[in-house]
């Protein structure tokens, strides 16, 4: 059960979300978060120490919301093409996300390229974690004889993924899934000539 403090703490993450999601680290300032949340200053500066350390929680429950979700839509699945079919699936329609502004990881990375090191090191992170993730769900399938030797994990996984979220931005900018759908379908066939 948490305390009174710590539902005010998750509120004001959860209400800040959003914002930095679409707006970006540098595009939200306090003020924005003050008027989200009708909180006063004295009681979000009694959370967080600066507009720095509020930046750093919600881009941590942004990504780990976003990890989270993939998460579990790949760990549902039984077989590594399958695991690897619901990670692309995840992504079909990068309009109508689960949390406004789309992508979490592909919007922090940009955000935070040159001017926020703390985050672009998080957002680093989980770009490795999920990269290793897709490329140990490959390697599971060449070992138990769903994929080809020919396949290469590593390879294939950072292109799928650098595909993907490319693919995000594209179809965000020009508002519309239709490219999206095809490069999964592409994705998966290129996938599937591995398939043994």
């Amino acid at each position: 059960m948490l305390t009174k403090a710590e539902r005010t703490k998750q509120f004001i993450l959860e209400t800040a979300a959003p914002l930095y999601n679409e707006k970006g680290v540098s595009g939200v300032n306090i003020d924005d978060v003050l008027s989200a949340t009708k909180l006063t200053k004295g009681c979000l500066y009694s959370h967080f120490e600066n507009k720095d350390d509020l930046s750093t929680q919600v881009v941590d429950l942004l990504l780990k919301k976003i990890s989270d979700r993939i998460y579990l839509a790949v760990s549902e699945k039984k077989t590594a093409k399958a695991k690897i079919f619901a990670f692309l699936d995840f992504h079909k329609n990068p309009i109508e996300t689960y949390i406004s502004g789309g992508c979490p990881i592909f919007n922090t990375a940009v955000d935070a390229d040159d001017n926020y090191p703390v985050i672009k090191q998080k957002v680093a992170a989980v770009f490795r974690a999920g990269q290793e993730d897709i490329v140990n769900i490959l390697k599971l399938g060449v070992s138990n004889g769903e994929f080809s030797s020919h396949l290469n994990p590593v390879s294939f996984a950072f292109k799928m993924v650098a595909a993907i979220e490319g693919g995000i931005i594209m179809c965000r900018t020009m508002d519309t899934v239709k490219p999206m759908q095809t490069l999964i379908k592409d994705l998966k066939s290129d996938l599937e000539r591995y398939s043994i």
